[in-house]
């Protein structure tokens, strides 16, 4: 019994009990934030914003979740007659320190929360490092990860974020020449191919911005028909094979020719 009664005691003490009382507290706390911040950002109209808002979120749990964590360890330590008043300018003076040893690191965290902030990446972007083409799979406050068409993933440091290029923010605005032989009838080309454009608008294939401008050139063995194709910057290449499909479909549906390139030979003696 007394055993009992002394392995209370010990427990009771603000040292044993009063660290579990932290420790539980601060593992609500984050929790009931992280919940908090979902429920306040994870709004958005379009796509781009949800991923951007996502993004943003994640930064802001780690950052919450951090801050936490070191109120509960000095709490902790004050609790074992730590002097934390000391132990936090000593910190202050260690953090001067290790951010000049530091300094690409510190680029790095400044980078990172710079670049989310400020709308210029998030989850899913379609972006191009250097000869790397991939999607954004994380945002970290230190490192982007990319991962490319061949399931390879390259790690970039935030520092460097400006020679990223961002394919996902902005539309394509795709100019496509459409070959077709000197015999057809403009009218009848023209119709057929307005007719594939607003059918690709009605099936959201491209955006409904995109429009048949007319003829762009009369080259030497065809008649170059232009078409202006808008679509989301990462969709472009799909968009742009999809309507090619589209236009040689029609084509042959109204018996229209594409030509392929005719030398006309002479004679010496016909010159």
């Amino acid at each position: 019994m007394d055993f009992l009664i002394k392995a209370l005691e010990i427990i009771m003490t603000k040292q044993i009990f009063g660290t579990a009382l932290v420790i539980a507290f601060s593992f609500i706390i984050i929790n009931i934030s992280n919940n908090i911040i979902s429920k306040i950002l994870i709004t958005g109209k379009t796509n781009y914003e949800i991923k951007r808002r996502k993004t943003i979120i994640k930064l802001f749990q780690s950052i919450f979740k951090y801050i936490v964590i070191i109120l509960a360890i000095l709490i902790i330590l004050d609790f074992y007659g730590v002097d934390t008043k000391s132990l936090v300018a000593s910190i202050g003076i260690a953090g001067v320190v290790l951010g000049l040893a530091l300094q690409d690191t510190v680029k790095d965290l400044i980078a990172g929360i710079s670049l989310i902030l400020e709308n210029y990446l998030a989850v899913g972007d379609l972006v191009t490092y250097k000869d790397f083409v991939g999607e954004v799979i994380e945002l970290g406050l230190r490192t982007t990860k990319i991962k490319g068409f061949n399931g390879e993933v390259l790690i970039v440091a935030n520092r460097n974020i400006d020679t990223i290029i961002n394919a996902s923010q902005k539309h394509s605005e795709l100019y496509i020449n459409i070959d077709t032989a000197y015999e057809e009838k403009c009218n009848k080309v023209e119709k057929v191919l307005t007719e594939v454009i607003n059918k690709a608008i009605e099936d959201k294939v491209i955006l409904p911005t995109s429009e048949y401008r007319g003829v762009n050139e009369l080259s030497s063995s065809s008649v170059k028909y232009l078409i202006v194709v808008h679509c989301p910057n990462a969709e472009r290449y799909q968009v742009k094979r999809e309507m090619l499909k589209r236009v040689k479909e029609a084509y042959d549906k109204n018996k229209i020719k594409i030509p392929f390139n005719q030398i006309e030979v002479h004679h010496g003696q016909d010159i």
